[in-house]
């Protein structure tokens, strides 16, 4: 692995930029899409594998709170590796996260995203 190069959003790869638009929008179908058949997601502890999974987690991620996100930063650790880091400000607990987004990308879809501190 190289080290992690700042980059713009912009330059992030199509699946992500279409993940992040929809999922900030909770358009749940639109951001599904950018997901392969067999993808998996890590949130808070929980693993959702597959195109069912990642549904669930999409419909449930943060559905019980209001917030906004912002984008404060992208790396690209390698040809299929990415970092986004988003800050989160809404009614949940603490009113503020800042959330790192690992995304892993295969041809044209996520395959695997892990969200963490």
């Amino acid at each position: 692995m190289t080290s992690p190069t700042s980059t713009e959003p912009g330059d992030l790869p199509a699946a992500i930029r279409s993940y992040l638009a929809a999922h900030a929008e909770r358009d749940t179908d639109t951001a599904l899409r950018s997901f392969a058949a067999d993808a998996v997601v890590v949130d808070d502890g929980r693993t959702f594998r597959g195109i069912d999974g990642v549904r669930d987690f999409l419909r449930s991620a943060g559905a019980e709170f209001r917030y906004t996100t912002t984008l404060i930063g992208c790396e690209r650790l390698d040809d299929g590796a990415w970092i986004v880091r988003n800050r989160l400000e809404g009614d949940f607990p603490g009113g503020v996260a800042d959330l790192a987004y690992g995304f892993t990308t295969d041809a044209d879809r996520i395959t695997e995203l892990v969200i963490a501190p």
